[in-house]
């Protein structure tokens, strides 16, 4: 039996990165671990990672593998560099497609870890045999990856997609973008926490999660939102409307057939999901209501970002 073409994918988060060598199907052959942080230089983060990955190389043969998908904060499809990543050590324009493909000896494609989960759910998830769609990461920042006509839309520079960076509220939150009122200051985990907190100061009603403050997380707003807490359950319609509302200018840009939600806090399905999908469909403009699916990932968590940086080699 001939030996199936296999991926090499590389995730670079924040705090840890993830890899894994995937076949074409979808499958994890074999994966690993290693922290991001608490290396000087992206040169010595390199060679650590060389030295986790070579051993795993080595077992599905080299020859076997076509080449490295990575997905990295701010990753530029089009140079192979990380631009001035907010939550990397090394600040600046590394070029790292290069530095791994020196490395490693095999051709590399990176692009931004949003838009490697939008090509992983293409390729491996709910998205399959779609053309249109958005993807929505909910987790520390509010990440998006838009797909049109079968094709993930990069922009002249690469950087095209930046939902979370739409202006949500006018003159709001500051964000770390420079601008005011971003939509990732209101409906990523930090934001939402950020709500319940502002709100316990300004509103005298009861609630649980006056036991919590100042150490609020979304986890927090969840959990004391199942128990039927009047704050926690407006938390959830806030953000949801928020999130709703610019969705429905976002579809009015490329008319998406879905948009699929990723992250801890699309985790809390209905109780975001049913607030988003009513502000969404009360905002749209009438030739689109009724059209746009709202879908959970079915990408594994621990495995989303491994299984879309890898599908960029196919």
């Amino acid at each position: 039996m001939e030996q199936q073409p296999l991926a090499l994918g590389i995730d670079i988060g924040g705090t840890n990165t993830a890899f894994g060598i995937v076949d074409r199907r979808g499958q994890i052959l074999v994966k690993g671990s290693m922290p991001t942080k608490g290396y000087a230089t992206a040169a010595q983060y390199v060679k650590a990672l060389a030295k986790e990955i070579n051993p795993l190389i080595k077992k599905v043969k080299r020859q076997h593998i076509k080449g490295i998908g990575v997905g990295a904060p701010n990753g530029n499809f089009y140079t192979g560099e990380i631009v001035n990543a907010a939550n990397l050590e090394w600040y600046g324009i590394i070029p790292i497609a290069e530095m791994f493909s020196d490395a490693f000896g095999l051709p590399v494609t990176l692009t931004n870890d949003a838009n490697a989960a939008a090509i992983g759910e293409m390729q491996y998830g709910v998205a399959r045999n779609m053309k249109d769609f958005i993807m929505i990461t909910l987790g520390t920042g509010v990440g998006s990856g838009i797909v049109a006509n079968g094709q993930l839309i990069y922009g002249h520079d690469g950087f095209a997609g930046e939902v979370g960076h739409m202006i949500a509220v006018r003159d709001g939150r500051e964000c770390g973008c420079g601008r005011m009122g971003c939509l990732e200051k209101y409906c990523s985990s930090p934001g939402m926490a950020s709500t319940a907190e502002k709100w316990l100061d300004v509103r005298t009603d009861k609630s649980l999660l006056r036991d919590f403050k100042g150490k609020i997380t979304s986890k927090t707003v969840y959990d004391v939102a199942l128990t039927g807490d009047k704050l926690a359950l407006d938390v959830f319609d806030y953000t949801g409307m928020l999130l709703g509302q610019t969705l429905a200018d976002v579809v009015a840009i490329t008319s998406p057939q879905a948009i699929v939600f990723f992250g801890g806090l699309a985790k809390a399905g209905d109780l975001l999901l049913k607030p988003v999908k009513k502000h969404l469909e009360n905002n749209l403009l009438h030739i689109y209501k009724g059209k746009v699916e709202l879908l959970l990932s079915a990408l594994p968590d621990t495995d989303a970002a491994i299984l879309g940086a890898s599908a960029l080699v196919w």
